[in-house]
């Protein structure tokens, strides 16, 4: 939104786009615990997650994404007709993903490009057209999910193996995963490069840029075919600090 409007995009893309993020995260997440109820219940790590648990109805959670799903629309309907016009191919993908796993190890990028989807809709709500800059960013966001859900599918190769489901863990094994990961992350690195290229953001940016270079960097130390141990650190923390720290980077570029 911001690399859209260069600078403040106002009140009403902001709030509006806020409730397609958390409409089409709603979503996803409760569908993805509806089809994957039965793959978490064999699995001793998602046993305990709500629908296996007991403690969530699956009536409930289908209710929560038809909820979802419908404040999405609407709040794309608010932005402009572009953003209304692509929301339901949004939708598929959101929908979509969470039954890949079921017949393609490249299931790591689908979620990638399904999630970099919020990179184009953030920049069309602004301006409707879909430019250079957000499919650069929609790519960078796709290498680099991609890149740390290969990470993350590492703790359960066995169980996807049992199970018969796809993975590149499950398929190429733990090693060529983590390798497939760094390549990922390199190419988020450069794709993050081009986008302060296209957009001539200033030294702020470029900052922050080094910084998510050397958490990416530091994140592959933190796990090896051997150790998964600090895989959950690797995932979840610096992965969190990453994206706050691109935002803030180019916040504080524009703001320049």
């Amino acid at each position: 939104m911001v690399l859209a409007a260069g600078g403040w995009p106002g009140w009403w893309a902001a709030g509006w786009v806020t409730a397609a993020m958390v409409g089409a995260r709603t979503c996803a997440m409760a569908t993805n615990r509806v089809v994957d109820r039965w793959i978490d219940a064999r699995n001793p790590r998602t046993a305990g997650r709500h629908l296996p648990a007991g403690t969530l109805g699956v009536g409930g959670l289908r209710a929560l994404a038809v909820t979802g799903a419908a404040l999405m629309l609407v709040a794309a309907g608010m932005l402009n007709p572009l953003c209304l016009a692509l929301a339901p191919a949004a939708l598929v993908f959101l929908v979509g993903y969470s039954y890949t796993k079921r017949f393609t190890w490249a299931s790591h990028w689908v979620l990638g490009f399904t999630d970099g989807i919020a990179a184009a809709g953030g920049w069309i709500a602004v301006r409707p057209a879909l430019e250079a800059p957000a499919l650069v960013l929609w790519f960078a966001l796709t290498v680099w999910i991609a890149g740390f859900d290969l990470l993350y599918a590492c703790q359960d190769v066995e169980v996807d193996r049992a199970q018969g489901l796809y993975s590149v863990p499950a398929r190429f094994g733990v090693a060529a995963a983590l390798a497939t990961a760094r390549v990922n992350h390199a190419l988020t690195a450069a794709a993050l490069a081009l986008l302060g290229w296209l957009l001539a953001l200033g030294w702020p940016y470029w900052l922050g840029w080094g910084a998510v270079v050397a958490l990416l960097l530091w994140e592959h130390t933190l796990v090896s075919p051997r150790d998964l141990s600090r895989l959950d650190t690797a995932f979840f923390n610096v992965n969190g600090y990453i994206a706050l720290i691109v935002l803030a980077s180019t916040v504080a570029a524009l703001w320049r």
